[in-house]
């Protein structure tokens, strides 16, 4: 078997995605694969995946990356969920929180349908004082997870902001030290072996020619190898996710630093806000169907938290996924597979997920196709299910504007259409096989967008309900107090993980 090890594996582009795989493999292969990445720094980075789901920590805690010392050196901050603004109808606002909604089930019903029972009656606020994430997150608060027995404060799930252009420049610095090879230039022609078609080598402007064995493509939107070389082909899907276009500009930062993503619906899109220690990031997500890029750039400059410091970078995007993510000996990660927006922070999740199969799937020279096949529907699987996840929040929407009116006749992909009808009928969500959103996510989207079930759980009547009210109550009551005990989220910043410029100011 050692005979037909990789030897060589060459990885074209840098940014988030290129440094994350080199640094993921580096670790794990522990200088026993060569490993060179290619990138010019005439093409740069998108760099607009500043917002993360909690996922990132296992792969920060695989390399053994200290958790302060990357927030330090990303000038980062901590997150616990995303609030969703004037999506449902202009002045609501909702929290998609990470960690689960509610206190313990009561047997086999998830703990939403007892609250419920009671909201209907009027005996219950909304979902998010009931799910505590969103009661921190509310308060401006935030702390580790600590050993705390039956608390919530055992197990706080959270994610990060962070300057997307200072992490790979950490992964970097973190690769190269283990042995990864980094080479400048840009890529102008890709070598196929005549009778396989495989990729044998890049060359480079100047002439430089790159061996290897297995190539691993993050050159971004061009997908120069998985496409321009090897022709995969593209899965378009403008037709449910019509925004077409974003504008990214960072502002001043402003206090508090909140531990969580604001994504605010807009006339034909929506805009994020991503609070870091030095900065805030800031974009709009739209479709030029139905605007214009001068009121777009209008739309975001006119409401930012504070001065900007740059000019508007446009960014021109086709949602959708290639058609294979692993062709011959070419792996596509990061955009070069393919684009979901950032409504949901998952643009760094595929790069992880992606690296994560590649290490599970990881081959010989002789490539096995009954890998190459798996690894890409598993690929596929998660896109299309967080496709899904995204469209409703397009689709359940109450705004009047021609563009959500164009967003509420989308017709839904089936798999969408079934998991909808299943949660109106009685409330029921089932997360399949390995998608990444889970029950909890599904529930508070639903309920946050105004996606109403005609009926809770009939097993719900079994139990009294003085004894569900104590219950639901008590549950309130434990976020609160547990919310109360955690710090400011920039006084844990400061305690913990200040960057230089931050402690300086």
């Amino acid at each position: 078997m050692d005979n037909q090890a990789i030897r060589k594996l060459v990885i074209v582009g840098g940014g988030t995605a290129g440094w994350m795989t080199a640094a993921a493999l580096a670790k794990l292969f522990d200088g026993r694969l060569e490993i060179e990445l290619v990138e010019s720094e005439q093409i740069g980075i998108v760099g607009v995946g500043e917002a993360t789901i909690p996922q990132i920590r296992l792969y920060n805690a695989t390399l053994g990356i200290d958790e302060n010392e990357f927030v330090r050196e990303t000038q980062g901050s901590f997150k616990l969920g995303i609030e969703f603004a004037d999506w449902t109808r202009k002045g609501h606002a909702y929290l998609h929180a990470f960690g689960n909604v509610g206190g313990r089930d009561l047997g086999l019903v998830p703990f939403y349908h007892y609250w419920y029972k009671l909201h209907q009656a009027g005996e219950a606020g909304d979902l998010g004082d009931y799910t505590f994430n969103t009661v921190a997150a509310r308060r401006n608060r935030f702390m580790r997870g600590a050993k705390v027995q039956n608390s919530p404060l055992s197990n706080v799930f959270h994610a990060f902001h962070f300057d997307a252009s200072l992490y790979a420049g950490f992964l970097r610095r973190f690769a190269e030290a283990r042995g990864v090879r980094r080479t400048e230039g840009k890529v102008v022609d890709v070598e196929l072996d005549g009778e396989s078609g495989f990729i044998r080598a890049v060359r480079l402007e100047g002439g430089a020619r790159i061996e290897g064995e297995l190539f691993v493509d993050c050159s971004g939107f061009r997908g120069l190898l998985i496409e321009e070389a090897l022709k995969t082909g593209y899965h378009d899907w403008r037709h449910w996710l019509p925004c077409d276009r974003a504008l990214a500009v960072p502002c001043e930062s402003v206090t508090p630093i909140t531990p969580y993503t604001r994504s605010t619906a807009r006339e034909a899109g929506w805009q994020w806000r991503i609070p870091l220690q030095h900065r805030t990031g800031n974009g709009l997500v739209y479709c030029s169907d139905f605007i214009s890029d001068d009121e777009a750039a209008a739309t975001l400059l006119g409401n930012l938290d504070g001065r900007p410091l740059a000019e508007p970078r446009p960014l021109r995007f086709v949602t959708g996924m290639r058609r294979k993510f692993w062709q011959r000996n070419c792996v596509a990660i990061g955009l070069a597979s393919g684009f979901m927006e950032p409504l949901e922070s998952t643009s760094i999740h595929f790069i992880q997920s992606s690296i994560s199969k590649l290490i599970a799937f990881f081959p010989d020279r002789s490539f096995n196709q009954a890998d190459i096949d798996s690894f890409n529907r598993q690929v596929q699987f998660e896109f299309e299910r967080s496709r899904d996840f995204l469209i409703l929040h397009y689709w359940a929407t109450e705004r009047e504007e021609p563009f959500w009116q164009h967003c509420r006749e989308i017709d839904l992909p089936d798999s969408l259409r079934e998991k909808i009808e299943l949660f109106r009928s009685a409330g029921r969500v089932f997360r399949e096989h390995e998608e990444l959103f889970t029950e909890s996510s599904w529930v508070q989207v639903f309920f946050g967008q105004n996606v109403l079930p005609r009926r809770y759980h009939p097993m719900v009547d079994l139990i009294p309900k003085d004894e569900i009210r104590r219950m639901v109550e008590g549950v309130k009551g434990v976020l609160e107090r547990s919310a109360e005990v955690m710090p400011q989220h920039d006084d844990f910043i400061r305690q913990h993980c200040a960057a230089a410029t931050r402690e300086a100011a």
